[in-house]
């Protein structure tokens, strides 16, 4: 009687278990009332209490029928004990029961704004308000009073981390002076900085946007930039600064060199001073031999605007090339005047289809625009050379504000060809190309050495490159300019010799950061040597010079690096890569590195490195306030900043010397 009282327990409690679930479970007893339900398919076990609400079998069913278990998603739970639908819906309340935060909604429109150039009146345009009540009906629509309140705010403690980072960088900053126009009688310079921290991160942010009274803005530029310095913290740790020609006076240029003579007498008198932006050199360049060539260019334009006009036309010049079997899968564009590397593409399209475009005529009547075949090969001839000029300028686009050590293989090698060009005895190319090396030569001439001494702080090159390259471009004088920036090299590494000593003997005990530097000594002094004279009349500067130039003995670290065997040159090379991993053996030499690789020699950002114009600011922006201007673009460029890659490879190396 126990047996069969026993059996039919076992069927009632198989009788219990109704549910579709145990298709796909299995229990076992781990203890004495303790059970578990297994999986079968992935063999993860769950809580399971017999007659229990809390550890039945709901949980199992979502295991199942929700996709949870993933050797199990495709197989269905048909039970009707419950619907997994309706499990699902349960959670409406709890999203509903959200409690809806204007403020935070504020500050997601006011970065929405920022980040896409909207119009701050946007927030009370009828169409936006209607959207947004529709997404939540409890928001409360802004005045443009209080949204431009939210931007500024936004601006204002961006600024803060960004002053704090900026504090905390070991080395110096370098600084751009961009400058746009407007329709007022005024301009606005872009002043940008561009910084490594202590990480080995290259850093560029806009610091400030000011207005200036345009044309003449010498003395009020000036001051302006002396503020900039003392807001941001930059006095005595600037190392270089550049500006485009376009915008300098002599005035200027005299008080600026000045300025960096002053602030920082350590660094070769304050010689760092650029007037050559890279991109509006290359521009004009371009410009002035499109120029030369304008009639041919505008009739390559219209044949061009004839094939593109209308559909019938594409497709009867696309029936042309098929029939002459023209090699060439490019599509003709059309160009845009402000963007000189839209020109170069449409003269290169056209170029690859001169033989559908010279038999065009006979296909169809209406097209008389014809060019010779003189043309086109002069057309030819130009695209040659301005590919040369669009490669120089599209290292700009690829990567933005690249490492310095990047441009002395490019300028150099254009260097070269212009010079060949110009003494080509194709009497068209000589007379086409002449003037642009000459402007081009005095660019050269202007900036090799800074560039020189970047691509000597890559150690895939080092001086070696250097002296190879002078040798083919000064020839029998290479050895005079090899010396100038050797003796520039050494110079510059004293120079931090020095500025590490500084530290121990000159720190401003009113400043919180131990690294700084008080400069404000070197300005009464005049940096003569009498700020650390010894009983004996010999500063301790002149004691420490004379103990690195006469102790033949002593090898420093500039001697050892250039000394070094030269590291591969492969593509995926990263140069802050390989000084941040080598800055302890080389802690001095690590420092010029750091200040030198990220000096730039461009003055525009990477969408203007091929415009024809100087940028104009539009009515909308110009009507706002400084303040509101300031904040909504470098708040743009910070928040965009933010999202690049940390560290930057320099991918645009080429292998080639």
């Amino acid at each position: 009687m126990a047996g069969v009282s026993g059996h039919e327990t076992h069927q009632n409690n198989r009788r219990r278990k109704k549910s579709t679930v145990w298709e796909h479970f299995t229990v076992k007893t781990d203890g004495p009332g303790c059970a578990r339900a297994y999986c079968k398919r992935c063999q993860k076990s769950f809580a399971y209490l017999k007659h229990s609400k809390q550890s039945g079998t709901s949980h199992l069913k979502r295991h199942i029928a929700l996709g949870i278990c993933q050797k199990n998603k495709k197989i269905p739970c048909s039970n009707t004990d419950a619907d997994p639908p309706k499990k699902r819906a349960r959670a409406k309340p709890y999203i509903a029961a959200i409690s809806f935060d204007q403020e935070c909604c504020n500050s997601k429109i006011a970065k929405m704004i920022i980040l896409h150039d909207y119009p701050l009146h946007i927030v009370e345009h009828q169409g936006f308000i209607d959207f947004v009540k529709a997404l939540q009906p409890q928001f409360n629509p802004l005045s443009f009073k209080a949204i431009q309140g939210d931007c500024v705010a936004m601006y204002i403690r961006e600024k803060q981390k960004l002053l704090k980072l900026i504090d905390g960088i070991p080395g110096r900053v370098n600084l751009t002076l961009d400058v746009w126009t407007s329709n007022q009688t005024s301009a606005y310079v872009f002043l940008r900085g561009h910084f490594i921290d202590g990480d080995w991160n290259l850093h560029h942010p806009i610091l400030n946007v000011f207005t200036v009274p345009f044309p003449d803005s010498a003395g009020s530029l000036n001051q302006t930039v002396i503020k900039c310095l003392s807001n941001w913290h930059l006095k005595g740790r600037l190392f270089t600064l550049a500006l485009d020609k376009f915008f300098s006076t002599e005035t200027l240029i005299g008080n600026l060199r000045s300025l960096l003579s002053v602030n920082n007498p350590v660094i070769l008198d304050g010689q760092f001073l650029s007037q050559n932006c890279y991109a509006r050199v290359l521009s004009h360049l371009a410009l002035d031999v499109l120029s030369t060539m304008r009639e041919t260019i505008d009739k390559v334009r219209e044949s061009v605007k004839y094939v593109k006009s209308s559909k019938s036309n594409e497709a009867n010049f696309l029936k042309l090339r098929q029939q002459l079997q023209v090699p060439t899968t490019m599509d003709l564009v059309i160009d845009d005047k402000n963007k000189w590397d839209t020109i170069y593409h449409m003269l290169v399209a056209a170029c690859k289809l001169k033989e559908a475009f010279v038999c065009f005529d006979a296909f169809d009547p209406d097209f008389r625009l014809t060019l010779t075949l003189d043309d086109w090969k002069q057309v030819e001839t130009l695209c040659r050379y301005l590919n040369y000029l669009y490669d120089a300028a599209n290292i700009l686009t690829v990567q933005p504000y690249p490492t310095a050590n990047l441009f002395f293989l490019e300028v150099s090698k254009l260097q070269l060809v212009l010079t060949c060009a110009s003494l080509s005895h194709d009497p068209f190319c000589s007379r086409l190309i002449m003037p642009l090396q000459k402007k081009f030569d005095q660019y050269w001439r202007e900036s090799c050495f800074i560039l020189a001494v970047a691509v000597a702080m890559d150690p895939r090159y080092k001086m070696k490159f250097v002296e190879s390259t002078f040798g083919k471009i000064f020839g029998e004088n290479a050895e005079y300019w090899i010396r100038v920036v050797e003796d520039g090299l050494n110079e510059l590494f004293l120079d931090y010799n020095i500025i590490e000593v500084l530290p121990f003997t000159a720190r401003s005990d009113n400043e919180g950061d131990e690294t700084m530097i008080k400069t404000e000594s070197f300005d009464e002094a005049g940096f003569d040597g009498s700020l650390f004279a010894a009983d004996d009349g010999l500063s301790d500067i002149e004691f420490y010079i004379s103990d690195l130039t006469c102790n033949q003995q002593f090898k420093s670290e500039l001697d050892e690096y250039l000394e070094e065997p030269l590291e591969s040159r492969v593509q995926e090379f990263d140069v802050l890569s390989w000084w941040r991993i080598n800055r302890l053996k080389y802690p001095t030499l690590s420092r010029l590195a750091s200040d030198i690789l990220c000096v730039p020699v461009s003055t525009l950002s990477a969408d203007a490195v091929f415009d024809t114009q100087i940028r104009k600011m539009d009515n909308y922006r110009s009507s706002l306030d400084s303040l509101t201007l300031e904040a909504l673009i470098c708040s743009k460029d910070w928040f965009q900043y933010k999202s690049l890659p940390i560290t930057v490879p320099n991918t645009l190396v080429k292998v080639e010397c």
